[in-house]
């Protein structure tokens, strides 16, 4: 196996490193107003993010409970996002006479919680599909990986190697190498430098304990199946722009 097949142990996306939104993947009006151009900054307010809902119907995905959605997205996301929201407001009253162990770690919570939020949502958006590979990114990830068979075995042992504990697996484009990696993490701060999620698989045991308790790799197999790749295309298709 050569370098690019590589499993990555470096870890989930930073939150610095999120895929650009719809309008921005369209080229829409810039800073300057002209399609094409990069879209301006817009910065959030400390403590502003927003819970956003499923993308898809609870009770429509086979091999994964409404129960289990439901609360998936309203503890564990929604408590990121809550929690994200409560550090930024107390990273907003920081001054130069604040203590440095305060400082560091309100900045590493914040990246905790900014990484599980926007991974979480990453995660949800691709689920809701049939699970079949097609579009650009599949063809991508034949050529990177030798083929999609070879591709998937790779991203389902990483899965695997973090059932029964906690992490995320994440297919990502990356820019500084020119390429496609595999990802998988335990944790939610570490992170690959620059590197823009495709493919988001969350193998902490909130996921999947409620409807398989430790047998994760049933799991793995419902998360395949229900994959939605006109979402991971149009992520890949972003990425390369």
């Amino acid at each position: 196996m050569n370098r690019r097949q590589a499993i990555g142990s470096i870890g989930a996306v930073a939150a610095a490193t999120m895929i650009a939104r719809p309008s921005e993947a369209k080229g829409e009006k810039g800073e300057k107003g002209e399609k094409g151009e990069k879209p301006a900054l817009v910065p959030t307010a400390a403590g502003a993010h927003k819970v956003v809902p499923l993308p898809f119907t609870a009770t429509k995905l086979p091999g994964l409970s409404e129960k289990l959605l439901v609360s998936h997205h309203d503890n564990n996301y929604a408590g990121a996002v809550k929690n994200l929201n409560a550090v930024e407001l107390q990273l907003d009253k920081v001054t130069k006479d604040t203590p440095g162990f305060e400082v560091a770690a309100l900045r590493e919570r914040e990246l905790t919680y900014a990484n599980s939020t926007y991974l979480h949502e990453r995660y949800f958006e691709n689920l809701g599909g049939d699970g079949k590979p097609s579009g650009e990114v599949a063809k991508a990830l034949a050529t990177q990986f030798g083929s999609l068979a070879r591709w998937e075995e790779l991203a389902r042992v990483t899965a695997m190697s973090l059932g029964g504990g906690s992490g995320w697996v994440v297919v990502a484009v990356s820019p500084l190498t020119n390429d496609l990696r595999i990802v998988g993490t335990a944790g939610h701060a570490p992170a690959l430098a620059a590197g823009q999620p495709l493919v988001v698989l969350d193998m902490f045991e909130h996921a999947y304990a409620l409807d398989y308790g430790a047998a994760h790799a049933k799991y793995i197999d419902a998360l395949f199946a229900n994959l939605r790749w006109d979402v991971i295309d149009r992520r890949f298709q972003a990425a390369r722009k």
